[in-house]
């Protein structure tokens, strides 16, 4: 594949948006389509172009990365908006979004039907992330589409990997978001029996994160999860954990404890979040 020179993205949002603001300030040509004109305002300080439609966009652009809240939301802009109906032959259409393995896998071959290539790549990092450019981007897909991708992914992330082919990267970051959520849950049940016995949970959490008890979880409590954005983030978690357990099944693999503590972990955000303000 050729080098890719125009980018296009939709779904400017908390992570979205500085994923394309990052593209946009390294170079490409940027290329954007919003539900919400408001939503323009996070790439507002990089060069781009606002386009009408979907089918607008996808005329325009060698590579369209998407960053939707789930599947439902990916095939929309596919089908229902017009994007593969007016794409190009070998444009790369990226998910950055968290969904299915195994949906991604139809959607991968319902990408190749209209002659475009799929990539499955969801980021790990949340907004915090996307705006630091410390994302880790996991990739599902064939080696030239993402040797011709990476370069870009390398604009909001730290960590870029291949996993394998499309459904991989899905895959991937589910078991991270289970690892995530259950680790959540450990931090809730501590910071909880802390509060009762009196600790200054502030103090508690500062020492253990130079400690060994220190965790990924544990910080963001203690940092960017506010009450607000636990309300927020607790009905993705739970979409995020029934993901990873259908993912299982149908592999023939049962999440036993792992599903039942990552739905107590997402349950249990808000309160914990509300513990700490």
């Amino acid at each position: 594949m050729t080098n890719i020179s125009t980018i296009g993205f939709i779904g400017l949002g908390d992570q979205g948006g500085p994923m394309a603001q990052a593209i946009g300030e390294h170079g490409w040509k940027l290329h954007v389509w919003a539900r919400r004109p408001a939503s323009l305002a996070a790439v507002a300080t990089s060069p781009h172009v606002v386009h009408d439609t979907v089918a607008g966009l996808a005329a325009s652009v060698e590579l369209v990365g998407l960053c939707l809240r789930d599947d439902t939301d990916v095939w929309n802009v596919l089908d229902d908006q017009g994007l593969l109906a007016h794409i190009a032959p070998g444009t790369i259409i990226v998910n950055h979004g968290t969904g299915d393995p195994t949906e991604a896998e139809r959607i991968g071959a319902h990408v190749a039907q209209a002659g475009a290539v799929y990539l499955d790549a969801p980021v790990s990092g949340g907004g915090p992330g996307a705006r630091a450019r410390t994302l880790t981007t996991f990739v599902g897909g064939p080696v030239d589409a993402y040797r011709a991708a990476h370069p870009v992914f390398e604009t909001f992330s730290d960590t870029v990997r291949l996993m394998g082919p499309v459904g991989s990267g899905q895959l991937t970051k589910l078991f991270n978001n289970a690892l995530t959520i259950t680790n959540m849950k450990n931090a809730e049940d501590v910071l909880a029996l802390a509060a009762q016995v009196g600790l200054d949970l502030p103090a508690l959490i500062d020492v253990i994160g130079a400690s060994s008890g220190g965790s990924a979880a544990l910080h963001a409590l203690a940092t960017d999860i506010t009450p607000r954005l636990a309300e927020h983030l607790h009905p993705l978690m739970h979409k995020d954990i029934q993901h990873f357990a259908h993912a299982l099944r149908e592999r023939g693999v049962h999440p036993g404890e792992i599903l039942a503590r990552g739905e107590a972990g997402a349950s249990g955000l808000v309160a914990a979040a509300r513990l700490l303000a």
